[in-house]
């Protein structure tokens, strides 16, 4: 029997596990069991690694997907340029190869939906997910600036420097922060959404709530607004294609 699973910190809201199960009995792939390594930090990874037998791949998942790398011994190209791993393949040697599926997953949904005005960002955020986020639309020619709380070399705005002006600037917003997340829904990001028009595209990383607040607050100023989901699934398909369990 053949193990994957899902490494992360409090995780038991997986969309990876449920997505994987399904498929797996939709599929009738029954040589292969997918599980959560719920872990409290990043210092118990070797062990999964070490005591679970017939392991050949895991999702990684926030707070792991830059803390992970030093564990690892060898990077995808891709995945070294970013920065994060959010894929690891055990090879047959027992090798440790991490890849980044997000970025694929975050291209492809956006892609549809993009215009010839789309021309600069606004990255919510500066976590593992971000790091993809960044690397796909510097990829697409798209001018982009990570906001967070604090200013640092990499963050061009913080939230308290934000204006209707600079908002109306960047027509693409991507939310990276696990802010409006279920259960905690009526919570956003502080920006100042009376700057969003429907030339805009809101993208949040979040899945759960479908709608979350950052979302519906710029569907209301008429942009395009788009979800995690897609991205979600599209990373997964990618995972299963590096692992190649079944070949």
């Amino acid at each position: 029997m053949y193990k994957l699973g899902l490494l992360g910190k409090n995780i038991s809201y997986s969309f990876s596990r449920e997505y994987f199960r399904n498929k797996f009995k939709k599929e009738d792939i029954d040589s292969v069991n997918y599980d959560n390594f719920d872990i409290q930090d990043i210092s118990s990874f070797p062990e999964i690694i070490k005591n679970t037998e017939g392991l050949k791949g895991l999702n990684v998942t926030i707070p792991y997907k830059e803390a992970v790398i030093p564990y690892l011994d060898k990077l995808n190209k891709k995945a070294k340029e970013i920065g994060a791993v959010n894929t690891i393949k055990i090879t047959k040697k027992g090798k440790l190869v991490g890849y980044n599926t997000d970025c694929y997953g975050f291209k492809k949904t956006l892609e549809p939906f993009l215009k010839k005005h789309h021309k600069t960002a606004l990255i919510l955020g500066t976590g593992g997910a971000s790091k993809a986020v960044l690397y796909t639309l510097k990829q697409k020619n798209i001018k982009c600036h990570y906001v967070s709380r604090r200013a640092s070399k990499h963050v061009k705005y913080t939230y308290a420097d934000l204006n209707e002006k600079i908002i109306s600037k960047h027509q693409i917003i991507i939310n990276c922060t696990p802010l409006g997340t279920f259960p905690n829904v009526h919570e956003c990001p502080d920006i100042p959404y009376q700057g969003i028009t429907n030339k805009h595209i809101l993208f949040d990383l979040i899945y759960n709530p479908e709608e979350t607040k950052f979302l519906s607050q710029g569907k209301q100023n008429g942009a395009v607004i788009i979800n995690g989901l897609n991205m979600l699934k599209l990373q997964a398909e990618k995972a299963w294609s590096i692992w190649n369990i079944m070949n």
